[in-house]
């Protein structure tokens, strides 16, 4: 089941009602929120991890946004890029949709398909979506705002249709539980090689990058181990070629190189763009551009070039950026990074959406 939008205080998940989660102090949440936007938020404009400047090579032609037209889908919350379908973007909604999954055409923002999911129960929070090497889209119904009531959640899979249109699609499902209990996340991630599953769970102070078992059974528990400590994170991505993973937050965005299984050093920042109630990031399927979009009507997706240093081994601790790399741009669509100072100006504003995100909930039976 899912969620409902309620007035503050309290929020929190589904299946059956469950208590509303106590809201915490305004002054608890200010302090958690700017530390975390001082932590992760680079210094100078689009400075890499440990002080090496990331640089934007100019647009393309491919690396161009686009706004979701469908009034139907109200709260984008993950995007992947579709591999048999050029341009086309995978979507869902995350709370008060049903078993449905939309493909809209980045040339025109219009939905060309909305598949139903049958086979499965009745989904509580889909906070993710990712493709996988074996062509299948991979939907994690893995939120939990109340940070961890619920000892198991679910992954929804189904190969990606060869033709487009609006079609009822068989789904398996598989039960997921965490290692070290029960937590809330938004980002699942699928590596483009391997095809394993990883999840990030999504904490102000103990957030992590939990990996799944080899092959996803859906005869028992698949159980997720945490492999890395990780900041607040609401989306992730893998490179196509699964060399990096990007992940994003409502304040930050970074790229880490991947090697072994594992993220790799301090990672680099990304431009992102300024979005609010930023919820998803992917990339184009030829990886030339990371596509970042947020929740509400008619949301603008923003296409931003993969910069130099994080295509494939981003810049570690002491590195610059590739020679003669021009300077940062600010990405398609306005609203470049966020330097350390408008980041800071802006928090009280972005305290009220996630706010919002994190206490406009009730409980809702199954």
């Amino acid at each position: 089941m899912r969620l409902l939008p309620s007035p503050p205080p309290p929020p929190p998940p589904p299946v059956s009602a469950r208590p509303p989660r106590p809201a915490r102090g305004a002054a608890a949440v200010c302090a958690a929120v700017c530390a975390a936007v001082l932590a992760s938020v680079p210094a100078g404009p689009a400075a890499a991890a440990g002080g090496a400047a990331a640089a934007s090579p100019a647009p393309t032609a491919a690396a161009t946004g686009f706004t979701i037209a469908d009034p139907r889908i109200k709260e984008s919350s993950g995007l992947a890029a579709s591999r048999a379908h050029p341009g086309v973007y995978w979507t869902h909604n995350d709370s008060d949709d049903g078993p449905y999954v939309y493909a809209v055409d980045s040339a025109t923002g219009r939905t060309v398909a909305r598949l139903t999911l049958t086979g499965i129960g009745r989904p509580r929070d889909v906070e993710a979506i990712s493709l996988g090497p074996d062509g299948q889209l991979y939907v994690g119904d893995i939120g939990d705002n109340k940070d961890g009531t619920w000892d198991h959640v679910w992954i929804y899979r189904f190969p990606e249709p060869a033709k487009l249109g609006d079609a009822a699609v068989k789904a398996e499902q598989f039960t997921v539980r965490y290692a070290d209990g029960p937590r809330n996340a938004e980002a699942l991630m699928v590596h483009p090689v391997t095809g394993r599953v990883y999840i990030a769970s999504k904490s102000e102070d103990k957030g992590g990058l939990y990996e799944g078992p080899e092959k996803l059974s859906a005869s028992g528990a698949n159980v997720f181990r945490r492999v890395a400590d990780l900041p607040w994170v609401t989306d992730g991505a893998f490179s196509p070629d699964g060399a990096s993973l990007t992940l994003r937050g409502y304040f930050f965005a970074k790229t880490w190189a991947w090697k072994d299984g594992r993220p790799q050093g301090a990672g680099a920042a990304v431009g992102a763009p300024w979005q609010g109630q930023a919820e998803s990031v992917t990339y184009t399927a030829d990886g030339s551009a990371l596509m970042f979009g947020a929740e509400g009507a008619n949301s603008r997706v923003v296409a931003v070039p993969v910069q130099p240093a994080a295509a494939g081994v981003p810049a570690g601790p002491g590195a610059s950026a590739a020679p003669g790399a021009p300077p940062a741009a600010a990405p398609e669509g306005g609203g470049g990074g966020v330097g350390r100072g408008a980041a800071v100006l802006a928090v009280g504003a972005l305290l009220v959406v996630a706010g919002r995100r994190l206490f406009r909930r009730r409980p809702r039976s199954s």
